[in-house]
């Protein structure tokens, strides 16, 4: 099955990929596990490219996206294995980043959490770290403060990319 042409673009890899894969999946299929995995919608466009994909794959499970309160409890866990946390009013702000980048395309659930996170940390240490002056306690050191998350640029994208 696969191409008899050699590929010339680099989408003609990935057809050839496919081609070679289920061409293992229908003589293999009772010796290995095949797992494909991405969003919904990516999924459906990627079956719909490529016929005869779909039939094949005995069983198609949709996890649904984490809601808000399920987020935000992934964010605690995330920061208290780092040994930091959220003050009640970063807590807010990072709620309300939360409502504003889920509506935004390419948001990734857990990833995002993670990702926006990170970035707090990155700007906590710089917020530190650039007054000089102040003693700081340990407390201060793992607090995240509403203006580490409020910086985000969630909050100065435009209206119409949400």
């Amino acid at each position: 099955m696969p191409s008899s042409h050699a590929p010339n673009q680099a989408t003609d890899f990935g057809l050839e990929t496919i081609e070679i894969l289920l061409q293992v999946m229908e003589n293999e299929r009772d010796k290995f596990v095949v797992i494909l995995a991405g969003y919904k919608d990516r999924m459906d466009t990627f079956f719909d490219a490529n016929p005869g994909l779909r039939s094949r794959v005995a069983h198609h499970l949709d996890f649904a996206d984490y809601d808000l309160d399920e987020l935000i409890a992934i964010g605690r866990l995330m920061l208290e294995r780092a040994s930091y946390y959220l003050s009640g009013e970063a807590e807010m702000a990072f709620r309300e980043y939360l409502t504003i980048r889920m509506q935004q395309p390419l948001f990734a659930n857990a990833r995002s959490v993670r990702n926006e996170l990170e970035r707090a940390r990155l700007r906590h240490a710089h917020r530190l770290a650039t007054d000089q002056q102040r003693r700081w306690n340990r407390d201060d050191l793992m607090r995240l403060e509403p203006e580490d998350i409020l910086t985000s640029r969630a909050f100065s994208a435009p209206a119409a990319s949400s």
